[in-house]
């Protein structure tokens, strides 16, 4: 009988313990998400480089890059603008969902023939940091932004 007590009470705390980990797995094992805001002004640098040139130092950095995100529904636009030899601005569409604590974006955008064509991209934001990878036929690279402080 007491050898029947020990088994049940062992099949109890594995059943206890098989739950609490399905719960943790349903939010990213890190805790209950949290509401993200990524709308607003973000700014910081990108760069091209060559994957098969790991080592190398990037082709292009561009010191400035800004962007400014608002929130349409589920989807999540941006227009980012800077200078690197001349002027841009390029109004992209990203489809985000909230991941955890993070939003997680992809997206296509056809940057005209001057500037490349179509770019794909993936990324990630949260409140504080955006970062990105893109490619197209031509070059790949990253970015990486921090939120603006909002001026009182």
């Amino acid at each position: 009988m007491k050898r029947f007590g020990t088994l049940v009470l062992i099949c109890l705390l594995a059943t206890i313990g098989m739950v609490t980990a399905q719960e943790r797995g349903a939010r990213g094992g890190r805790g209950p998400a949290q509401p993200l805001d990524i709308a607003g002004s973000w700014t910081g640098t990108w760069s091209s480089y060559n994957p098969n040139q790991a080592s190398a130092p990037p082709n292009v950095v561009c010191a400035k890059l800004d962007a400014k995100v608002a929130k349409n529904g589920d989807v999540f636009e941006a227009t980012f603008e800077g200078d690197c030899g001349r002027p841009y601005k390029y109004n992209i569409k990203m489809e985000g969902r909230q991941n955890g604590n993070a939003v997680l974006f992809k997206g296509t955008a056809d940057l005209g023939a001057a500037d490349g064509g179509v770019y794909d991209w993936i990324g990630r934001a949260n409140n504080t940091e955006f970062i990105g990878f893109y490619t197209n036929a031509f070059s790949t690279g990253v970015f990486n932004l921090k939120r603006v402080p909002a001026t009182p």
